[in-house]
């Protein structure tokens, strides 16, 4: 029990310093790093789906996810939804279940285009994908521990026995204090309504790993794959934070625009 948590707790600061060293540097290494992401987030959807012939799906959808990070690249991210829908409905065409085959490959942009593109705004850019991460994996920590020691009524028991709602409002909690430290140490100008877009980013990570969680039971799967030692899949790890990444990047680019969604998250 003590090697398998050392294992997870390794995994886990790897990963993190991986996501924080691309978030730094920013550019092509970023856009690279969160294509391969989704990559093999869609890959490990087809394999929970059981998508049929899976070959066919994951060069259909993969090639659509790729052409989103080109022209996204290129300058051109409007362009990049094209990219992801042909990618959808070339693999729903030719895969089966065509439904499950073409929600996997908007699974996969949803990590894949609002992170990058709230990465790319100059100013508060960085310190928006900071945000996230801290929100999100105080969230994911919190309701883990929470959880664990208080017990007590199930959150949601037909889609995730083990959740708690002492754990979803301890990592509520601490989500919402990780975001606004976080903001802090960054120097914005802090304000109330950032309490609120954490909050609204806490409960979006906890809907996305409800979500995920959904989805595997449809299909009466635990773990999305094994490539994380101690954590399953990628898909385990990155379900709130895909979650929370789309509310960001809607909810900035509707106050500000698709090319300032960073701002228009932050910026009150």
């Amino acid at each position: 029990m003590i090697r398998a948590h050392g294992t997870r707790v390794v995994s886990a600061v790897i990963l993190g310093l991986l996501a924080l060293g691309a978030a730094y540097v920013g550019g092509p290494l970023f856009l690279l790093c969160w294509t391969i992401g989704a990559l093999l987030i869609f890959w490990e959807w087809c394999a929970v789906a059981e998508v049929s012939p899976r070959n066919a799906a994951l060069a259909l959808g993969g090639a659509g996810l790729v052409g989103a990070a080109v022209t996204i690249a290129l300058g051109a991210p409007a362009a990049a939804m094209l990219w992801v829908l042909a990618g959808a409905v070339a693999a729903a065409s030719f895969a089966r279940p065509s439904v499950w085959a073409a929600a996997g490959v908007l699974y996969g942009a949803a990590l894949l285009v609002p992170i990058v593109l709230l990465r790319e705004d100059a100013r508060l850019g960085f310190v928006a994908v900071l945000f996230l991460f801290a929100v999100v994996w105080a969230t994911d920590v919190a309701a883990l521990y929470v959880g664990r020691y208080v017990g007590g009524a199930r959150l949601a028991p037909r889609i995730s026995p083990a959740k708690t709602w002492s754990g979803a409002v301890g990592g509520t909690i601490a989500g919402v204090a990780a975001g606004i430290l976080l903001l802090f140490a960054m120097r914005v100008a802090l304000g109330a309504a950032h309490v609120l877009v954490a909050l609204a980013v806490t409960v979006s990570a906890q809907a996305g790993d409800l979500f995920e969680s959904w989805v595997k039971r449809q299909f009466g799967v635990k773990d999305a794959s094994g490539i994380i030692p101690g954590h399953g899949g990628l898909m385990d790890r990155l379900d709130g934070f895909i979650a929370a990444a789309l509310f960001a990047f809607l909810f900035g680019a509707w106050r500000a625009g698709p090319g300032a969604a960073a701002e228009g998250l932050l910026q009150w």
